[in-house]
């Protein structure tokens, strides 16, 4: 049986990826901050596991205890909505040590194993927030597309060990936490300086609904799935009906 470990799979996306490869007879070992258990009811060959990505003997601890593994989905990160100078320092660097710092240890924990047996697939998600620029999605576009960056030069160097590796890159969903999350972050609302507002509105309202066009939790396991499973799947997988539309549009726009 097969083995996938994925991070951030308390709700959202991860939890959706994780669900569908148990339906699918893999053994997953899902990963988060507060596991609950009553999120995996009855499912078998589930394996749940504290750990903080942020946390280097966090990290360690999960994959020394793990076994061998098949693949590694790193879907944890958070969410941020507001100006450059409405976002403090000390949360800039939670942002990217959650975003990109956290994927770059999960990725050397596993990579001893993965270049020993000279097998392995590493899929980092991402966002199509990168394709184009959005207000007040600075920081958290910033730390996306650093993970893009970061992904495709390592699957140069994977390569030759034997090791793949992908991106996953979601359109704008509203079953994920993200605007939750991004109010906790800001102790319960958002404090947009006032001249950004007009800003915040519109991007609240694409966060939440209101468009034809969105992306769904089932969208994003399955390009994680084929990113997994299948050895022709491009480096770029684009999850969702608008994120394959604003690919498309950009792919247009370059050739034009």
């Amino acid at each position: 049986m097969n083995t996938v470990l994925i991070t951030g799979c308390s709700s959202g996306f991860g939890l959706d990826t994780a669900r569908l490869f148990l339906a699918r007879g893999w053994h997953v070992v899902a990963t988060m901050r507060h596991p609950d258990p009553a999120l995996f009811q009855d499912a078998q060959n589930v394996t749940l596991l504290t750990m903080d990505v942020t946390d280097e003997k966090s990290v360690a601890r999960v994959f020394e205890s793990v076994g061998p593994l098949d693949a590694l989905v790193n879907n944890a990160g958070i969410g941020w909505l507001n100006a450059i100078e409405g976002t403090p320092l000390p949360l800039v660097r939670r942002i990217l040590e959650t975003n990109l710092v956290g994927i770059i240890a999960t990725m050397q924990a596993v990579m001893p194993q993965f270049r020993a047996k000279g097998a392995g697939v590493i899929v980092n998600v991402t966002s199509t927030v990168t394709l184009g620029a959005l207000p007040l999605l600075s920081v958290y576009t910033a730390s996306k597309a650093a993970v893009n960056a970061l992904t495709e030069s390592f699957a140069l160097e994977a390569e030759p060990l034997g090791v793949r590796a992908r991106l996953v890159l979601p359109g704008l969903s509203p079953e994920t936490q993200f605007a939750a999350n991004a109010h906790k972050l800001s102790e319960g609302g958002f404090a947009f300086p006032e001249s950004y507002k007009v800003f915040g509105e519109g991007i609240m309202a694409q966060l939440t609904g209101g468009h034809d066009l969105v992306t769904t939790g089932q969208d994003v396991a399955e390009a994680v799935w084929r990113a997994v499973t299948d050895p022709s799947a491009p480096m770029r997988l684009y999850a969702g009906a608008d994120a394959v539309a604003l690919a498309e549009q950009v792919s247009r726009g370059a050739a034009s």
